[in-house]
């Protein structure tokens, strides 16, 4: 048994969401995942793995190229292994549970809204330029 409390392991930094690795269990992970006001995940997927969100505290919106939903305290989103998603954090702090699991948990990003360093990899173009978002 593996037991955790999340208001315990958050952690916060205004510059980056954090996302702590709590654990891990055959093909997964788990995480708490802390929001700062406004902050925005990279637009990205996992190409073989689910990814599912718990929402704890605050909320936001999570955005696919099909659509966007309010993510509020209590509700919880699953992402199918390569779907496009972006959250984008309300105006409170957000603490997120997560949850992936698959055989590869690699991450392939398209943009960074909000981070004008960021630079996509020839990989990850690569992997767009074959799997483009639906």
């Amino acid at each position: 048994m593996h037991a955790f409390s999340l208001t315990k392991e958050q952690e916060w930094d205004p510059k980056k969401h954090v996302e702590k690795i709590l654990g891990e269990v055959e093909d997964g992970d788990y995480t708490v995942a802390c929001w700062e006001p406004g902050q925005i995940s990279p637009n990205h997927c996992h190409p073989h793995a689910t990814e599912i969100y718990f929402c704890f505290s605050g909320g936001g919106r999570m955005r696919t190229p099909k659509e966007t939903i309010d993510v509020v305290p209590g509700s919880f989103v699953v992402h199918p292994p390569g779907e496009v998603h972006e959250y984008i954090n309300g105006p409170e702090r957000t603490l997120l549970f997560r949850v992936r699991y698959g055989s590869d948990m690699l991450s392939r990003h398209i943009e960074w809204r909000g981070h004008a360093d960021f630079k996509q990899s020839a990989d990850d173009a690569a992997y767009y330029r074959q799997n483009p978002p639906v």
